[in-house]
C-alpha cells in the first residue's frame, strides 16, 4: 500500500503556517488523507481476518459481497497515492532546478527502497532474519521516482508521451508468451507482470514481488504531467473542468471496454451463480499488474474527487488533511501498530510460542485459526485509524512550523 510524497504549493491560500513557504493544495492531501485510511483497512483484512493472508477475497467461487467490497475498495488506493506522488514530483520541481529535482527524486527513491526492504518487510513478516522480503508500493514508487528523476530535464510533453504509451498499452503484453524459467522470467515479472512472484535467493532467503515496476511508472510519469496544473498561476475554474472531464472521461473508457471485454484486462468478467457476483464479476480488475481498466476506474474516480474537493473543508476533510498531510509517518505506524496487535492476540487467543512460526504463512503470529471474522476485523480497523491520528496531528503541525532538510523525505 504506500507512500510518501513531497509538500506542494496551494495555488490559492496564504502562507499561513510554513515558515519554510511550502504550501499545501488541500483537495490533494484529502484524497491523500481517505486513501491512508482506505488502505489500512485493507493491512487489517491481511494480518486479522481468519485466513486473510492466504484466501483470496476477490475469487469468485468463494467470495461474499461484503468480503469483495472489503478488498474491492482499497484498489483506489494505490493508483492514486503513485498518480499523487508524480504531481507532488512536479511541484517540488518549481522551486528547484531540473538538475536539483532529478537529485531530490533519485535520493528519495533510494530512500523508499530501503525503507521497504528494511523497515516494511519487518513490519510485515516479523522476521529478523529477513528470510521473505516484500517488495510492494513502497519500492515500485522509489524506483518511479529514480526513473523520474532521469527524466526531469525531457520536455513535459516527452514524459507525458512515454507515461501514456505504457499506461495504455502495456496490457499487449497479455497476448504474448512470457518466458517461463531463468533470469528472463524474473525481469518480466518484476518489470511487468509480478503478481505474488518468489525469486528465490538461495535455499533459505526470497523476494516476494507485488508489484510490476513498468505500468507503475507509466501511472507516476502521467501524476508528473497533471501537475502542471496546480502550479500557482493555473485558473482554478480551469483546473477543475480539466480533472471532472479527464476522471469522467477514464469512467466513460472504463465501462465500454470492460462492458464488451475489448481490451484492458486479463481477466474478462462473466457471467456467475447469480446476479450479485456476476456485479462483481464486472468489478473484479487486475490489479497484479495494474491493468488499464484498474487504473482508468481508480484514477478516473481520484480526478472526480480532486476536482469536487478543492474548495471543500468541513470537520470530516480537516480530519482527512491530517493524515494526507503525513502519509509515509501514518504507512509505517500503522503496519507497526498492526503488528503489535497481532502479537497481543496471538496470545490472547491461546496460542503457543512453537505456533509463532508457520510453514502455511510466512508472516510470524498468523498461524492457521488466527484472527475474527470481518466485524471483528472493521473495529481493529477504527481503533488503529483513531489511535494514530494524534500523532499525525502533532507531525503534521510539526511539519507546518519547521523547515529541516530531513522532513522533505518523511
Amino acid at each position: 500500500m504506500a507512500y510518501l510524497t513531497t509538500k506542494t504549493h496551494n495555488c490559492n491560500m496564504a502562507n499561513l503556517y510554513e515558515p519554510s513557504g511550502k504550501q499545501r493544495i488541500e483537495s490533494i492531501d484529502i484524497l491523500r488523507g481517505v486513501i491512508m485510511l482506505i488502505m489500512a483497512l485493507d493491512h487489517t483484512r491481511d494480518f486479522f481476518h481468519i485466513g486473510g493472508p492466504t484466501n483470496d477475497p476477490t475469487n469468485m467461487a468463494t467470495t461474499t459481497p461484503i468480503l469483495f467490497f472489503t478488498r474491492w475498495i482499497t484498489h483506489f488506493c494505490a493508483p492514486n497515492f503513485v498518480f499523487l506522488s508524480g504531481i507532488s514530483a512536479y511541484l517540488a520541481g518549481t522551486r528547484r532546478t531540473k538538475s536539483e529535482l532529478s537529485g531530490f527524486l533519485i535520493k528519495r527513491g533510494l530512500w523508499l527502497v530501503l525503507v521497504e526492504v528494511v523497515l516494511l518487510t519487518f513490519a510485515f513478516t516479523f522476521n529478523p532474519l529477513y528470510n521473505f522480503v516484500i517488495l510492494q508500493v513502497l519500492w515500485v514508487i522509489g524506483l518511479s521516482m529514480i526513473i523520474l528523476g532521469l527524466l526531469t530535464r525531457a520536455p513535459l510533453w516527452v514524459i507525458g508521451a512515454i507515461g501514456a504509451v505504457i499506461f495504455f498499452g502495456h496490457d499487449i503484453l497479455d497476448y504474448f508468451a512470457v518466458p517461463k524459467s531463468g533470469a528472463a522470467m524474473v525481469l518480466d515479472r518484476m518489470l511487468f507482470t509480478a503478481k505474488g512472484t518468489v525469486i528465490p535467493i538461495n535455499q533459505s532467503h526470497f523476494i516476494f514481488d507485488l508489484y510490476a515496476l513498468i505500468p507503475w511508472t507509466g501511472v507516476m510519469l502521467l501524476g508528473y504531467v497533471f501537475g502542471q496544473i496546480y502550479t500557482k498561476a493555473f485558473d482554478p475554474a480551469r483546473r477543475k473542468k480539466i480533472l471532472l472531464f479527464a476522471g469522467l472521461g477514464a469512467l466513460g473508457v472504463f465501462l465500454v471496454l470492460r462492458a464488451f471485454n475489448l481490451y484492458g484486462d486479463p481477466e474478462p468478467w462473466a457471467t456467475q451463480r447469480n446476479g450479485v457476483i456476476t456485479f462483481l464479476s464486472f468489478l473484479n480488475i487486475n490489479k497484479y499488474p495494474p491493468s488499464l481498466m484498474y487504473s482508468l476506474i481508480t484514477i478516473g474516480t481520484g480526478l472526480v474527487v480532486l476536482a469536487l474537493t478543492e474548495k471543500i473543508k468541513t470537520r470530516v476533510t480537516n480530519i482527512f488533511i491530517i493524515y494526507g498531510n503525513v502519509p509515509f509517518l501514518y504507512y509505517i505506524m500503522h503496519f507497526y501498530l498492526l503488528r503489535i496487535l497481532t502479537v497481543v492476540l496471538f496470545f490472547v487467543q491461546g496460542f503457543h510460542t512453537n505456533q509463532i512460526v508457520s510453514n502455511q504463512n510466512p508472516f510470524l503470529f498468523i498461524p492457521p485459526g488466527f484472527g475474527f471474522n470481518l466485524f471483528g476485523v472493521y473495529l481493529v480497523w477504527i481503533f488503529v485509524i483513531i489511535v494514530l491520528y494524534f500523532p499525525c496531528r502533532w507531525f503534521s503541525k510539526y511539519k507546518k512550523t519547521h523547515k529541516q532538510w530531513w522532513l522533505s523525505y518523511l
